[in-house]
């Protein structure tokens, strides 16, 4: 993919963008490891997975960043390609890891029976990687033919993700305190909102969108995304694992019948 020139000011939003969500997710890992031992023991898996998911997507951000850098070189106050080749394909490393994590923990956090929880988040995790696995051909393809079928592809595990978390998951919480309740609807749609996006960016070659505008507008969208998809989503993690104690009148020190680290039965 060849590289559009930029101005200064296109060039420097993203590379603080990136910037930005390198700090973020460095921020939010020291957040979930010390917020680990503030929860009933049997919720604290979920910060676990929480941890990894910013420490994931933390890393590859860092080469996101590096790759951005040694990509451009400033001339006559313009930013044009080097010729070093802009590695983007570390995003889609990054969520064929970060995204089942991301939908097990919600099913951790939650605290379910062995059996309910361990089939759900299986079936999550396996949909999670085939959305992430089918729609990266299609990224790699320049023609608009293929990019719809894998897209069309994509779309079928992606929305029985959502069938899982709304309708499947609605039902085994449905007992669950108001509070609870409303903090997991609310980081369903956290969810539903942030990965809204993606699809709009895979589009945008199918909508002619291309040159300075669609690079810079791609790689800022990506990173907002990200940051809230995996940063905001682990402090409502987080959120909704101290409303379920609350409820329970549960404190950090109880003793749970749940491993620490046992997420899947």
């Amino acid at each position: 993919m060849s590289l559009p020139t930029l101005t200064t000011g296109e060039y420097s939003l993203v590379y603080n963008l990136l910037s930005l969500a390198i700090a973020a997710m460095l921020g939010s890992f020291v957040f979930y490891v010390q917020a680990r031992s503030q929860l009933h023991a049997k919720y604290r898996p979920a910060m676990v997975l929480s941890s990894l998911v910013v420490a994931i997507a933390g890393y590859h951000y860092f080469r996101i960043f590096e790759g951005w850098q040694s990509a451009y070189v400033l001339k006559n106050g313009s930013y044009e390609a080097s010729g070093v080749p802009f590695n983007d394909a570390y995003r889609y490393v990054d969520w064929l890891l970060t995204v089942p994590l991301l939908c097990a923990e919600l099913i951790a956090v939650l605290a379910l029976s062995a059996g309910v929880r361990g089939k759900m988040m299986g079936k999550l995790v396996v949909a999670a990687v085939l959305m992430i696995a089918l729609g990266y051909p299609g990224e790699l393809s320049g023609e608009s033919g293929p990019r719809v079928m894998w897209a069309v592809f994509s779309t079928i595990p992606f929305t029985y993700i959502l069938y899982v978390l709304w309708v499947q998951l609605g039902k085994v919480a449905k007992d669950n305190d108001p509070k609870v309740k409303k903090l997991l609807d609310q980081t369903r749609w956290l969810l539903l909102a942030t990965w809204g996006f993606y699809p709009i960016a895979y589009a945008l070659p199918l909508l002619k969108i291309s040159g300075a505008s669609a690079t810079v507008g791609v790689q800022v969208g990506y990173s907002i995304a990200d940051i809230l998809a995996k940063c905001g989503y682990g402090f409502m993690i987080y959120a909704i694992a101290r409303a379920k104690m609350d409820a329970a009148g549960e404190t950090a020190t109880d003793v749970a019948t749940t491993p620490a680290l046992q997420v899947v039965s």
